[in-house]
């Protein structure tokens, strides 16, 4: 990984859009503080396309898309795009009221027979994962399900390893983010998710253009997107999951100074200032 600062000019030029994770990349201690939601605002008053991806449930994710400067959210790792069409013009407007659009990679038949599988493999890890526990959004949650390890309650790294386990033992996609185990049906993620949301928001292919966008993260579950892109960059606090992006050989090519909403603060003026 290297500092920030040696990002080249002309990578930082051709940017026209960022992807960002949300928990521990734009939020700290929880929470989206004044930096971070500055930053945000001056990337889409300057013309960049902003796009959040989140392993977050719908539920908490729509007030999201709704209220903060971001073109759109994509929730649950890669599987439902969110969408205020105050925002985009690409939408229809309903004067006087906003309209939250949501549309979903699986069908709805699929989403409720996964939901059902889910609860079951969910009492399983509750049952053979002494000290786990569902995560407190997972009312929220409609295509995949969550253990909290790191938000409200804190799992060593060998029952977080067995609630991995057993999520790929059931056949679920299974991945950790910096607060939540994630587990689900079907073959999208956080990357495939990047591809879907420009095809539907903008009918344009993200394969020809991956040197125009950039991708800020902070763990292991956003190492598909760190490898993928050329401008991919970690917060500081992605150190905390360095030996494992590095044996996989997934690091983010750039690292900031700061940690969490400060850090993609400075991931947004490095590209503003070019």
């Amino acid at each position: 990984m290297h500092r920030l600062h040696t990002w080249p000019l002309a990578n930082r030029q051709a940017i026209r859009g960022i992807f960002t994770d949300i928990d521990d990349t734009l939020t700290t201690a929880g929470a989206i503080t004044a930096d971070a939601l500055a930053a945000l605002d001056k990337l889409r008053s300057k013309g960049l396309k902003v796009i959040a991806i989140t392993g977050r449930p719908v539920g908490w994710s729509a007030s999201l898309a709704m209220d903060w400067p971001v073109d759109t959210v994509v929730a649950e790792n890669g599987a439902v795009l969110l969408q205020n069409n105050d925002k985009n013009s690409l939408w229809p407007k309903q004067i006087g009221r906003k309209q939250l659009l949501k549309s979903y990679q699986i069908s709805d038949m699929v989403r409720a027979e996964n939901h059902a599988r889910m609860q079951q493999i969910g009492q399983r890890i509750l049952r053979e994962v002494p000290g786990a526990q569902l995560a407190q959004d997972s009312a929220g949650r409609e295509t995949d399900m969550a253990i909290d390890h790191n938000e409200f309650t804190q799992l060593p790294p060998e029952k977080i390893a067995r609630v991995v386990a057993i999520m790929q033992a059931e056949g679920m996609t299974a991945t950790v983010s910096s607060i939540h185990v994630n587990g689900w049906f079907g073959a999208h993620n956080k990357l495939v998710g990047a591809h879907w949301a420009v095809r539907e928001l903008y009918g344009r292919d993200l394969a020809l253009e991956m040197d125009s966008w950039a991708f800020v993260g902070d763990s292991t579950n956003d190492q598909l997107v760190f490898e993928a892109f050329r401008n991919s960059v970690g917060v500081a606090n992605v150190r905390r999951f360095e030996s494992e992006l590095r044996l996989c050989g997934r690091l983010p090519r750039y690292i900031t100074d700061s940690e969490r909403g400060a850090g993609f603060a400075e991931v947004a003026q490095a590209v503003l200032c070019a």
